[in-house]
Parts: C-alpha cells; sequence; structure tokens
C-alpha cells in the first residue's frame, strides 16, 4: 500500500486542517488498498517511478496521437475540482483517466489565471504582463496540445505565443518556463533555498513527445529545471504549480488527495481495453 501527500497548505484556509479534509484522507487510505491491487492488473500505464540527483520522481510520458485533455469547467460553470469527478464524467462513456495532474495556476475561485483553451474554446485569456507570484515569473509559457488526431504538444513562451498562436485544441498557461531553448530560466539559482514539491512539462525537440513531472519531495527550481533539461533532454519545459501539486497515476496505484484544483489535465483511454 503506498499512502500519499495531503496538501493541507491551502489558498483558501490558510494552513488550518479542516475536519472534512482528514476525514477525506482517512477515507483515501482505506480505499489505497483497493487501487494498489487493481494496478497490477492495469499495468503502470504511462508513469514510472525514477530517481534523479537522489530525488525521486514521477515520470509520465505521452505521445502525439493520445487523447490527452485538460478540464476547467463543468455545464454550470463550476469546475471539476477533482480527478474523481473527470472519471465521473468519462465513466458513462465508457472511458476513464490513465493519468492526470492538476494543469495550471489558479485562483481562489480555482478559475484559471492565464490561458485556458478546452476542446478549441477560450475559457480564459491570455496574460503577457508581469506579475507577482511564480505566475508572473516572466518568461512564463504556455502548454499546446495541438488540434487534430495526431497533432503533437508544444511548450510556448506566452509573449511570442501571443503574437503567433498555433492551433491549440487545449491549451494552459503557467510559470515560469522552467527551460527556454535548451536553457534553464535565468532567475535559477542553484544554491536557492527555496524548495516545494513541484510538477511540470516537458516537450521533445520534435512535438511528438511530452513528460510530466511531479517531484516526491521538495525541490528547488533550478533541480527540477534540471530533470527536464539534462536527464530527459527536453529543449522546453513549463512549470505547473508547487506545493499543491497532485497526480493520478492508477497504474501505479497513486491518487493523491488534497483540496479541490482549478485546470486538470489527463490522458483518457477506454475504460475496458479494446
Amino acid at each position: 500500500m503506498s499512502l500519499r501527500r495531503i496538501d493541507l497548505r491551502s489558498r483558501l484556509f490558510g494552513g488550518r486542517r479542516p475536519l472534512f479534509l482528514l476525514l477525506g484522507y482517512l477515507a483515501s487510505v482505506l480505499g489505497s488498498a483497493t487501487m494498489s491491487a487493481t494496478a497490477a492488473a492495469t499495468g503502470g500505464g504511462p508513469c514510472q517511478d525514477i530517481t534523479y540527483q537522489g530525488t525521486g520522481y514521477t515520470l509520465c510520458t505521452i505521445h502525439a496521437g493520445d487523447d490527452l485533455r485538460i478540464w476547467q469547467n463543468q455545464p454550470g460553470g463550476t469546475p471539476f475540482g477533482s480527478f474523481e469527478q473527470v472519471n465521473s464524467v468519462l465513466k458513462p462513456e465508457g472511458e476513464r483517466l490513465a493519468f492526470a495532474m492538476n494543469g495550471g495556476m489558479y485562483h481562489p475561485d480555482r478559475q484559471p489565471v492565464g490561458l485556458t483553451i478546452v476542446g478549441g474554446k477560450e475559457v480564459h485569456p491570455i496574460v503577457t504582463t508581469a506579475g507577482p507570484g511564480n505566475f508572473g515569473m516572466l518568461p512564463n509559457g504556455v502548454f499546446c496540445i495541438g488540434s487534430g488526431k495526431d497533432a503533437g504538444f508544444s511548450v510556448v513562451e506566452s509573449r511570442r505565443f501571443s503574437k503567433s498562436p498555433p492551433a491549440c485544441g487545449y491549451a494552459t498557461q503557467s510559470g515560469p518556463m522552467l527551460v527556454i531553448d535548451g536553457a534553464l530560466h535565468p532567475r535559477f539559482m542553484a544554491d536557492s533555498d527555496s524548495t516545494h514539491i513541484r510538477n511540470g512539462v516537458g516537450v521533445s525537440a520534435d512535438g511528438r513527445t511530452a513528460v510530466f513531472a511531479i517531484s516526491d519531495g521538495a525541490v528547488t527550481f533550478h533541480d527540477f529545471a534540471s530533470l527536464f533539461l539534462d536527464k530527459l533532454k527536453m529543449p522546453n519545459a513549463l512549470y505547473l504549480d508547487g506545493s499543491i501539486s497532485r497526480l493520478y497515476a492508477p497504474g501505479l496505484g497513486r491518487e493523491d488527495i488534497g483540496l479541490p484544483l482549478g485546470p486538470i489535465i489527463g490522458l483518457v483511454t477506454p475504460a475496458q481495453p479494446r
């Protein structure tokens, strides 16, 4: 049984531990045995655990043509908020999530901070000005899932994207960029003392492969970006978020829990193998 952390460092609750979250955590612990038992049947899926420079990471690799999507708001305007809720709308279609993670930064109402495109429709416009926090640490960027059955992926600096946007079926803006045209973000310092659990996405030079990563422990921006540049050889990579970062990887028996999320990005597969 693999027990995963619960995020209680809330933007909404200021670090307090609401009773409903603790009860939810206990329910998750009881349910994790069942999830671990089914992991062998589903295989590792797109995700695998690795160790790099003494830190554990989970990597999830997606290929062009895979059914990768982003979810934000349900028809009534309420954010999906959880992996479970996404799975609940996929189930009637005979589909399920093979992998998912939080897919970009959001406000306290869980609406996205930056550009969000869902099913070819813009949910929130792009933001190109500098601002506070990690999102405003320019250059930031956009992760784009190309439109079309066999379309690839791209991570594009936000101002460049704004001037000449590619055709995206789905997209999410976040920041900062981790790797920019083969170089680390210029503000990352090797001796930084700012560490958090972090997640992000990198794209291969040919745009045919996207690799999502989440750290098991707290890491600096510099070390996290180095994973994409030096280990994964990704010329462009984008930070998605920090202490709220969570992963759903049923093939590994993993379903991180915590407070409701904003954008969610995930891979859809048939509920039963074809």
